[in-house]
């Protein structure tokens, strides 16, 4: 097994963010940031691998330079190495240009058999990345995986559909977006979160170290922006609850809808 990359995504805690009613948009302020949790699954699948076949795990995300502790933190849990893409020119980005940045950064990256994410993140719950990645990359894509076997160059994973699942064999390398929930991601190991907080060496690039043009990154490149957000009100119709046997909650509710139609 020869690398395996894992992409990840730092977002705030999706408790603490608040619709601002004056700017009618999301406040992230106040809050507090952790890794995407369906990355970390792709994270733990990607080390249980390395346990298992060998190989080196090297963890890829792109953002500011405070996200480093959180690259850290996937350290501490196992991944041999960390890269963080940060540069003022990818700010705005949307899927398509994030795709680009994130391909550019693993073909620079180099010797991978595969390439794994979490199903979707959870801020915006988009799920467009992985696929995009993978043609990126000219790669064949696995998406909704929830369990995967390797023989000699092949993988042999289990997705889920609408209704239930398929089994897909397909060649390495590939990319693969991991089901959230599959497995349990092990804690940071304290003695090597340690180790990463005071000596490990993260790799921090710019876009001129993938070579990019600017209009093909940030609010240049990307297809699609956010004008605003509108608020959902709560429902202020009135709800009926019907008690009885089956056969006199429909007469009831036959009763009620003559009801309403009449009025």
């Amino acid at each position: 097994m020869r690398n395996i990359i894992v992409c990840t995504k730092v977002v705030p805690k999706s408790d603490a963010v608040f619709f601002d009613p004056v700017t009618k948009r999301l406040d992230r302020t106040k809050a507090e940031n952790q890794i995407n949790d369906a990355d970390k699954n792709a994270l733990e699948t990607a080390l249980k691998i390395k346990e298992k076949y060998g190989g080196k795990v090297i963890v890829l995300s792109m953002g500011p330079q405070f996200f480093d502790q959180f690259l850290k933190v996937a350290i501490a849990m196992g991944a041999d190495d960390a890269i963080l893409l940060s540069d003022r020119l990818f700010g705005g980005s949307d899927t398509f240009p994030t795709a680009l940045i994130l391909s550019t950064a693993i073909k620079k990256i180099g010797d991978y058999d595969l390439v794994l994410t979490g199903e979707e993140s959870s801020d915006a719950g988009l799920g467009q990345l992985p696929a995009q990645i993978a043609e990126f990359l000219e790669l064949p894509q696995v998406l909704f995986v929830s369990s995967l076997d390797l023989s000699e160059n092949k993988i042999i994973a289990r997705r889920t559909i609408k209704g239930g699942y398929e089994i897909v064999e397909t060649d390495m390398p590939a990319v693969l977006s991991i089901e959230l929930g599959i497995n349990q991601p092990r804690f940071p190991d304290f003695r090597r979160k340690r180790w990463a907080d005071k000596e490990f060496q993260l790799k921090v690039w710019s876009n001129g170290d993938l070579g990019l043009s600017e209009d093909e990154v940030g609010l240049k490149g990307s297809y699609t922006s956010v004008r605003r957000l509108v608020e959902i009100q709560p429902s202020t119709r009135k709800k009926i609850f019907i008690e009885g046997t089956s056969e006199e909650k429909v007469e009831k509710m036959i009763e009620i809808i003559n009801e309403r139609m009449n009025k």
